[in-house]
């Protein structure tokens, strides 16, 4: 059960050197489409996100209800779609005693490899710890996906495990490896 007197979702965003860290709104459709657009051959074979706006308005409904949240990563000085970061999503919150939710991220080829990602998922999980209240965040990486399972290395989460055959992405079953990251770790304060 939800506690209501838990903190929610930040509406106004969050900021670090260079990336802010806002809620998607139905405003980001067109940088969105664009960006995935351009990421295609970046993304694949690890995730097929929308590349069209009806496709936008799905996933919005879908991600951006009930108790997930949905965050673009822009940098400060770059405006429209070539200055999108990534998007990362925080599903299945839950707050009570298990206090915890999915992380699910993508970068932005144009934007790739330049530490970025690392900051807004650093920022993404000082918001779920400290806006939240949430204790643990865990991210679910096919184990081929290597800068992947880099990033949320170098933000300090800990692999607990493995799941065959765990999420269906471009038509089939993928394995999974499970990372984990909770607030009283040292990792976990240092986000």
């Amino acid at each position: 059960m939800d506690d209501p007197a838990r903190p929610g979702p930040c509406e106004g965003g969050a900021h670090d050197t260079g990336v802010s860290l806002a809620p998607v709104t139905r405003m980001d459709a067109d940088d969105l489409v664009a960006c995935n657009l351009a990421s295609r051959d970046f993304h694949a074979p690890w995730v097929a996100p929308f590349t069209d706006h009806d496709g936008f308005a799905e996933w919005f409904h879908q991600v951006v209800t009930g108790a997930n949240v949905a965050l673009v990563a822009r940098r400060d000085d770059m405006a429209g779609p070539g200055g999108v970061v990534g998007v990362l999503t925080l599903s299945q919150v839950v707050h009570g005693t298990f206090c915890s939710a999915y992380l699910g991220y993508y970068a932005m080829k144009a934007q790739a490899r330049r530490g970025l990602m690392t900051q807004a998922l650093r920022m993404t999980v000082r918001h779920a710890f400290d806006m939240m209240g949430l204790h643990r965040l865990e991210a679910n990486i096919q184990p081929t996906n290597l800068p992947s399972l880099a990033l949320v290395r170098r933000v300090g989460f800990r692999c607990e495990g493995f799941s065959p055959r765990y999420l269906f992405i471009n038509g089939a079953w993928r394995d999974h490896e499970r990372w984990a990251i909770l607030s009283d770790d040292p990792a976990g304060r240092a986000a």
